[in-house]
């Protein structure tokens, strides 16, 4: 995320799924990196750096934030050479509802 604009503190936590959950992430939409942003919006596994910052600009009204759940191959950070498995960057809604925000089909749509 640093090489993409964005400034970020590693902090370890003894109870992640409790900090995600206090968070507003459903645990279906759990995954294995959780990002807060200075705002208090919540960026959950491998999301794509375009897709934080393009949320970050329209501020969706009653989001809290984006999910990738899972680690889909060939995401950022779970690349495998040219294997890929599409994948949907999932919305998260205050009021604990989702939609699909983006769909990843290929690896160049995720830069």
């Amino acid at each position: 995320m640093d090489i993409n604009g964005f400034k970020t503190i590693a902090v370890n936590r003894d109870n992640l799924t409790e900090f995600k959950s206090s968070n507003g992430i459903p645990v279906k939409y759990h995954s294995c990196h959780t990002a807060l942003s200075r705002e208090g919006f919540v960026f959950e596994g491998h999301v794509p750096a375009k897709f934080i910052k393009k949320f970050l600009e329209e501020k969706p009204e009653g989001a809290i934030g984006l999910s990738v759940p899972g680690m889909p191959l060939g995401s950022p950070g779970m690349e495998q050479g040219e294997q890929f498995t599409p994948y949907n960057v999932v919305l998260l809604k205050a009021d604990g509802s989702v939609s699909v925000y983006a769909e990843v089909n290929s690896l160049k749509g995720q830069y």
